[in-house]
């Protein structure tokens, strides 16, 4: 599955008790459609995402880049300390395809640029 979304916020890099490392983020989707009676209906839908291949894309997954993502979605449910009962929607990505920058959009372009030339040198052909 693919989705198209701009990062919330700054990704963050976890590490687990087995010394793995887990780049956390979350994007932003948003979509409009009119309902029957014609009217303008914005709607935003948010996915918890984690990147788990490398820990040195955090540095470009920065708040208002908007980012192509592959990967697989899942649903997820819990309660509350307060009782009241919350859904939510995690992307396990393995692809992230950078459209434009956020804050620190020199830093995601010279990364993509990097990764576009390094592509090109190691085509056998």
């Amino acid at each position: 599955m693919k989705i198209i979304g701009r990062v919330t916020k700054d990704a963050q890099v976890r590490t687990l008790s087995n010394s793995k490392q887990v780049v956390n983020f979350s994007v932003a989707i948003n979509d409009s459609y009119r309902n029957k009676a014609g009217e303008r209906i914005e709607q935003t839908t948010y996915f918890d995402c984690a990147y788990w291949l490398s820990p040195k894309v955090a540095n470009i997954l920065t708040k208002g880049t908007l980012v192509e993502l592959t990967g697989r979605v899942s649903a997820r449910g819990w309660t509350g300390n307060n009782g009241e009962v919350y859904a939510g929607l995690n992307f396990n990505t393995s692809q992230i395809k950078l459209h434009a920058g956020g804050k620190k959009s020199e830093t995601a372009q010279t990364a993509t640029e990097i990764n576009n030339n390094k592509a090109e040198n190691d085509l056998p052909f």
